[in-house]
């Protein structure tokens, strides 16, 4: 199994809990396929660099898992079907990625924070 970040932006006029029950569904189309979830992080409503279909804000949320490589194209289907879905992206972790990534989770130092003095 590899290592996969996704990266979703969800119409900004969903509600807390569609919101929620839309994160659920990637989360759970995931384990169903056999992929496991190691990490989610909604940011919220953030400003979009450049209006995408007359919007100007978004709903993130990243998502890192474990999964087999062809677990992507059939979740790429399911989000390209999604109507609350604006964009997303899809990333493949090396073992230093996922390394930095459990790092910065846990608190310890990763070596890329400004020093003060």
């Amino acid at each position: 199994m590899n290592n996969y970040e996704l990266m979703v932006i969800f119409t900004p006029v969903l509600s807390d809990d569609d919101f929620k029950a839309s994160q659920k569904k990637y989360t759970d189309y995931i384990k169903s396929i056999g992929g496991e979830i190691v990490h989610e992080n909604p940011w919220g409503l953030k400003s979009l660099a450049y209006p995408i279909q007359k919007k100007t804000t978004g709903l993130y949320w990243v998502m890192e898992y474990k999964a087999p490589s062809n677990l992507n194209e059939q979740l790429k289907i399911q989000l390209l079907r999604d109507d609350n879905v604006l964009r997303h992206m899809f990333t493949v972790l090396d073992k230093y990625a996922v390394e930095y990534n459990n790092k910065k989770r846990s608190g310890v130092p990763t070596g890329t924070e400004k020093v003060e003095g």
